[in-house]
């Protein structure tokens, strides 16, 4: 069974369902390198992105993986297009949940493991987050600074949860910066969490990274309550 070209404007979903028909057919069996991104970018008439993308959510959930320097090889035969569904569709609030969770014990993580590199990585990232005006710019500086801390956390199981949930964060994000409704934590949120990195004080971190988190979460469970209960009739 072949790779055939998708459809003109669909997504990653369109990439990613053909490459998982590919495996679970049996063409690409476990442990096959399976063609590399330029090649399957000219046979799906799509562009590399859009392939890297569909890679990067198998290599995820360990259907594939990515050796660097060798290729990517088939991992899995499992079939993850319903989990993978299951986190597009997510709500915000189900994000921010999540979030809160993995950040709270990535800043913990990383006040204890952080180098000075990590320090100056870091700051460029707080200052492009803090520069960012038009939505989706804004929603991409804070997703890669909210990455930037867990990768400071040298946990890399974490590392790589927070990857998989990045783009969703991202959209997340931009949602809001466009939706006054709800709010963001600013500037001075986020300073606080690396200040407390900074200083190596793992529980003043933890607490800072919640802070960054829960008023947002607070207004969306908010919101999701009135939309959830009957209007009074009048």
């Amino acid at each position: 069974m072949g790779l055939n070209p998708v459809a003109s404007g669909s997504t990653v979903d369109a990439v990613l369902d053909q490459l998982q028909a590919q495996i679970s057919g049996g063409a690409w069996p476990v442990g096959r390198r399976i063609p590399a991104e330029t090649e399957l970018a000219a046979q799906l008439g799509v562009s590399r992105p859009a392939v890297r993308e569909a890679i990067r959510a198998l290599s995820h959930v360990g259907v594939l993986e990515v050796r660097r320097g060798d290729g990517t090889y088939v991992r899995s035969g499992c079939d993850p297009r319903p989990l993978l569904r299951r986190v597009s569709r997510a709500s915000a609030r189900d994000v921010f949940e999540v979030q809160l969770a993995y950040d709270v014990q990535a800043a913990r993580l990383a006040a204890r493991r952080r180098t000075d590199a990590d320090l100056a990585r870091l700051e460029e990232l707080l200052r492009a987050r803090d520069e960012a005006t038009e939505p989706d710019a804004f929603g991409a500086a804070d997703a890669r600074f909210h990455l930037g801390v867990a990768e400071a956390s040298r946990n890399p199981v974490l590392i790589e949860a927070m990857r998989f949930f990045i783009d969703r964060l991202h959209e997340s994000m931009r949602a809001i910066r466009l939706d006054h409704e709800v709010p963001e934590a600013g500037p001075a949120r986020h300073r606080a969490v690396l200040d407390a990195i900074a200083a190596g004080d793992p529980e003043a971190a933890a607490s800072a990274a919640a802070a960054v988190v829960e008023p947002t979460l607070a207004v969306l469970q908010s919101l999701l309550c009135d939309a959830e209960t009957p209007g009074e009739e009048k």
